[in-house]
């Protein structure tokens, strides 16, 4: 812990970032902190918890108000994925973004079922294998169509609307959120129109998804959310061969229509 919160207060006394986003314990539970080098003593505070925490999600906040300032962020696996998507869909510039990385113990790997546990650069734990589980996925493709749809109306029928799942994602950063369209989605009502509300959130997290199963722990209701993310996920990479959060180069194939561009035309023929 101390090569991490020296290396950390190594960034800030050269002026590499301003400041550092990281976790406190605060009466026993882990908080959010950011510290700066004016009080670097804080550092001593600094703690790596064995849970996670939606990191980046703080850290747009923090990017929307200093938006010229270099900060350094700790992250995990699914938190480098979501800088990498973050960077590509314009919400972040890299330059000015220092990951600080933290790999997952074998324990969080094997309950988060993840299978990256760990960032591109690791500066505290050791990498670990990751885990390849797929088995929430096969026991709904075990079921015929019928069975899947009374599943999935069963699972989204328990919703209280509370837009936790919503709230708590790193990808969920659009500037107006279409679960409170009412073009879309019928608003003032609870619990939700089932399937629309859920269908609409799945299909934008489509090319979006980190894999970090968050909206699933927040969940309320226990919907299992990350199943059902987990398997747009995989579609993407199976049908059209990307991998969120794998190459920040790589450019989501739903984020454009290709070489011929696209106008809506000005009259409609109704021959």
């Amino acid at each position: 812990m101390d090569k991490l919160r020296n290396y950390v207060k190594e960034l800030l006394e050269s002026g590499e970032i301003t400041g550092f986003l990281g976790l406190i314990d605060d009466g026993g539970h882990p908080i959010p902190h950011l510290f700066t080098k004016e009080h670097i003593d804080r550092l001593n505070d600094l703690v790596v918890p064995d849970f996670r925490y939606p990191m980046t999600d703080i850290l747009l906040k923090i990017v929307r108000k200093y938006p010229e300032s270099t900060i350094g962020v700790m992250v995990r696996g699914c938190d480098d994925r979501a800088l990498i998507e973050l960077a590509k869909n314009q919400k972040i510039m890299s330059d000015l973004i220092r990951p600080v990385g933290v790999a997952c113990s074998k324990e969080m790997a094997e309950s988060c079922r993840c299978s990256q546990p760990y960032p591109r650069e690791i500066h505290y734990g050791e990498k670990v294998e990751g885990v390849q589980d797929r088995s929430d996925l096969e026991e709904v493709e075990s079921m015929d169509l019928s069975g899947r749809l009374d599943y999935w109306m069963g699972q989204f029928s328990k919703c209280i609307k509370c837009y936790g799942c919503r709230n708590i994602c790193s990808m969920c950063f659009c500037d107006q959120c279409t679960l409170e369209d009412e073009t879309l989605v019928m608003t003032g009502q609870t619990p939700p129109e089932i399937p629309i509300f859920h269908l609409i959130r799945a299909f934008h997290m489509a090319g979006r998804c980190i894999d970090c199963g968050l909206c699933e722990e927040a969940c309320p209701a226990h919907i299992p959310l990350r199943s059902l993310y987990r398997k747009v996920r995989e579609d993407m990479a199976n049908y059209l061969g990307y991998v969120t959060g794998k190459d920040e180069y790589e450019k989501d194939p739903l984020e454009f229509l290709g070489s011929e561009g696209y106008e809506v035309p000005s009259k409609i023929d109704e021959t």
